[in-house]
């Protein structure tokens, strides 16, 4: 019997296009606190690390406990936006193919996301495809980005060791985190850093679409020595 493999996918950036949402969300969470409302690159910068941990990147001179209010706030913010239909999150061209594709080459297909997990559940049942991933790690079940938890959870879970699983994402704490974990990583250019830094993290490849990106793990499946 083949090795089982593992393809675990970032969410934000990656699979969705989140960021007006996410956007949305920190300008009303500052702006309830009198905060300074900075441009939206810094915050897609921030987009995959835990949220407090973002927060404080973002407002530099707030203590644990203001970070920890405008994290309560951000979430509610969201939540509102969910339940008045404000959330926009549209899946990236070619990712129902890519997945579709993975499944019947027989890999196993995983979540590893900052989203809470009612968020997560949210967003992809709004796409149908739920269901497709037989592991779900999340932000507030395990340590957030970059710590290896996640991907040693979905691990874990599934049965499949470092050699044969792969993290694929956008940001450079998908990268650090697959490394810390022992495991790849494949970065994707239509996320919210650079192709430069997902390289100079230590990603095998930077991919610029889905079917580049199903491509590259057909390669894995085959055999292909994708670690440096």
């Amino acid at each position: 019997m083949a090795d089982l493999r593992l393809a675990v996918f970032d969410c934000d950036g990656t699979l969705v296009d989140s960021q007006h949402s996410i956007v949305q969300a920190m300008f009303a969470a500052l702006d309830a606190h009198g905060m300074e409302i900075p441009q939206a690159q810094y915050i897609t910068r921030m987009v995959g690390l835990p949220l407090e941990v973002a927060i404080s990147r973002l407002v530099p001179d707030a203590d644990i406990a203001l970070c920890a209010e405008l994290s309560e706030t951000y979430k509610s913010s969201f939540f509102k936006m969910r339940q008045n239909g404000m959330v926009d999150e549209p899946l990236f061209p070619g990712v129902l193919d890519a997945i579709d594709r993975l499944k019947s080459d027989g890999w196993l297909l995983g979540i590893a996301t900052g989203k809470a997990k009612r968020g997560l559940v949210a967003t992809l049942d709004k796409h149908n495809i739920l269901d497709q991933f037989i592991t779900c790690q999340t932000g507030d079940s395990a340590h957030g980005k970059p710590h290896p938890d996640m991907m040693l959870r979905a691990m874990a879970e599934t049965g499949v060791d470092a050699q044969n699983a792969i993290m694929i994402g956008d940001t450079t704490y998908d990268v650090e985190m697959a490394l810390s974990a022992k495991t790849s990583a494949i970065g994707v250019g239509w996320g919210y850093h650079e192709k430069d830094e997902l390289l100079e993290a230590g990603a095998i490849g930077v991919v610029d679409n889905t079917d580049d990106l199903v491509a590259m793990l057909f390669e894995i499946s085959n055999g292909a020595d994708v670690r440096k």
